[in-house]
């Protein structure tokens, strides 16, 4: 179980650091977007912090299982609220949107997936 864990652990620390640097950082494309659809770029770069600071509490919960599991739950609701920023925006509908807006919905399934073998795991 604690490869499981591992495994899930650092591939979702790579896609949340991968998401969120940019939009720590207010740079490229998909902060750009969040911002012309209505959000500020102090909350785009409070959501890039956010996925930056789960990245790195899921890499030290590899050693430090309670802090991994925190990370994993915490990532869990950043991407069930992405699920209903992306849903409140009709991207669901939108075939071009589609693709990204999938992506939080599997985000949170692996996050749960982690939590879970990070608890299993102790």
């Amino acid at each position: 179980m604690y490869i499981a864990a591992v495994i899930l652990s650092v591939l979702l620390a790579l896609f949340s650091l991968a998401a969120g640097a940019p939009k720590a950082q207010l740079k490229g494309t998909v902060p750009e977007g969040l911002v012309a659809k209505g959000l500020s770029s102090g909350l785009v770069r409070f959501i890039g912090l956010a996925e930056v600071a789960a990245a790195v509490g899921l890499v030290v919960g590899i050693w430090w299982q309670p802090l991994g599991i925190a990370a994993a739950i915490g990532m869990a609701a950043l991407m069930i609220g992405a699920v209903g920023y992306h849903a409140k925006w009709g991207d669901y509908a939108d075939s071009e949107a589609r693709g990204a807006a999938t992506a939080p919905i599997l985000f949170t399934l692996v996050a749960v997936a982690a939590a879970i073998t990070l608890a299993a795991s102790q």
